[in-house]
């Protein structure tokens, strides 16, 4: 449609100027990052949103299970948007970050001189944390974690569940627990991926757009080499209001379809992290012990239910 005049005195817009339906950010995001079909585009911040577009004859009439959402045109006009997702990411470090401030924070309560040496410390926190992980690297005695600390949202969602960290001994230090914690948000989306896989669905590329792919190449390195996938970072930090521009120019008549404004504003690779060939069978092994630990974390939380439900 277009601007009416009404509203076009009280917006200060030209009168007439195309409207454009609106859209979920994330589902824009994947567009402002030139995804097409195929492409699994991860939003990562304090959770992610993850948006697969497909060809509908792929699909079929198939339901795919153990994902948010299935819905045809919701991202691209042509394609089938597949959304998964991950209830805590980015979520997850600073949870540990605060953990180990704690006592720096209590202490700076009490004595406003340290309060200023406090904030430092927290600002460089997570940077020293990833440093120290990365030099560390990851063996067989490395503990492992499991990212429910906010529940699950994909595969199979289940907001009752619970995280842990396993494997601990008197040497975990704190880079070993943060790396394990890194590492487990990196196997929630390795899940993610397989869960499409096994059902058919093809996955090509996996983009990854937000401020976590922005700013960490640790966490990043990280995903590659557990999902075992290059992982695309794309240049612009605002791929969702990108994606918003492009169908804002369809709308306007500037461009025919959504595909040609894609070739045209979508954002251009910014990097591509490639999986380190040496530890993929370490990777596995330990994917294969995160998802053994993910089974007891769903008998603990079925154990509560039915605590719950005897005190009823």
């Amino acid at each position: 449609g277009y601007l009416s005049k009404a509203w076009a005195i009280k917006l200060g817009l030209p009168e007439g100027i195309a409207i454009a339906i609106g859209e979920f950010d994330c589902h824009m995001g994947a567009v402002g990052a030139g995804a097409g079909a195929n492409d699994l585009v991860k939003v990562i911040g304090t959770s992610t949103c993850d948006i697969l577009m497909v060809e509908s004859q792929n699909v079929g009439d198939r339901t795919i299970h153990g994902i948010c959402g299935q819905v045809e045109g919701s991202a691209m006009p042509e394609l089938l948007a597949l959304e998964a997702g991950q209830s805590a990411f980015g979520d997850m470090y600073a949870w540990f970050k605060n953990v180990l401030m704690w006592p720096l924070q209590a202490y700076a309560e009490h004595n406003p001189d340290f309060a200023l040496t406090a904030e430092e410390v927290a600002s460089e926190l997570l940077p020293m944390l990833s440093q120290a992980a990365e030099q560390q690297g990851i063996d067989q005695y490395t503990p492992v974690a499991m990212d429910w600390l906010n529940g699950r949202r994909t595969p199979y969602a289940n907001q009752r569940l619970k995280g842990a960290i396993c494997d601990l001994n008197l040497g975990s230090s704190s880079p070993a627990i943060f790396s394990a914690l890194v590492e487990s948000t990196a196997h929630g989306a390795k899940a993610i991926v397989d869960c499409f896989i096994e059902q058919d669905v093809t996955v090509e590329r996996v983009i990854a757009i937000g401020v976590i792919a922005q700013k960490s190449p640790y966490v990043m390195q990280m995903c590659a080499d557990v999902i075992g996938r290059d992982i695309i970072v794309v240049e612009s930090d605002q791929c969702c209001a990108l994606g918003a521009a492009i169908f804002a120019a369809v709308a306007a008549g500037v461009y025919p379809t959504t595909k040609s404004a894609q070739a045209v504003m979508a954002s251009p690779v910014r990097q591509t992290y490639s999986p380190t060939p040496k530890v993929q069978t370490l990777r596995a092994q330990r994917y294969a012990t995160y998802r053994e630990l993910g089974q007891h974390m769903e008998q603990i939380a079925e154990f509560h239910q039915s605590q719950e439900r005897e005190d009823v």
